[in-house]
């Protein structure tokens, strides 16, 4: 299940892409369109700042606005950075695997399953971008 945070951010990353014309956008404004709360806003849009999806410009006429196209944000980057694993399980993440305790993975059936649910998720995640979610 996605965290409020996420839900939050591809909120914010929408509406930014529906306004990327438009120029810099202020966190108020995203907060008030969105009703997300603006504190909480602040620390996610400066999280994705850090991870390179979006830039900033201070002073008048600032705001946010994306450091690439909105059709090149793949969804599972978005995710991994706010959420971590996509994966339900950490003994299948691609990416932040860890072995589960007392398992051992050769004969475990639900390991098996959780790496099919884990590409299938990947597979669309992998392909869709901000750009999408935006256009729908």
């Amino acid at each position: 299940m996605l965290s409020k945070k996420t839900q939050y951010a591809f909120k914010a990353l929408m509406y930014l892409a529906q306004h990327k014309d438009d120029g810099p956008v202020l966190i108020a404004e995203i907060a008030k369109k969105k009703k997300i709360p603006l504190k909480f806003l602040e620390n996610i849009l400066l999280e994705l700042k850090k991870g390179g999806i979006l830039e900033s410009k201070k002073g008048k006429g600032g705001g946010y606005f994306f450091a690439e196209d909105p059709s090149k944000v793949y969804l599972a980057k978005v995710m991994r950075l706010l959420e971590g694993p996509i994966a339900l399980l950490p003994c299948v993440s691609l990416n932040f695997y860890q072995k589960c305790k007392n398992c051992d993975e050769k004969y475990c059936g639900l390991n098996h399953i959780m790496c099919d649910v884990r590409d299938a998720s990947l597979s669309i995640l992998e392909q869709r971008t901000v750009a999408d979610i935006a256009a729908r």
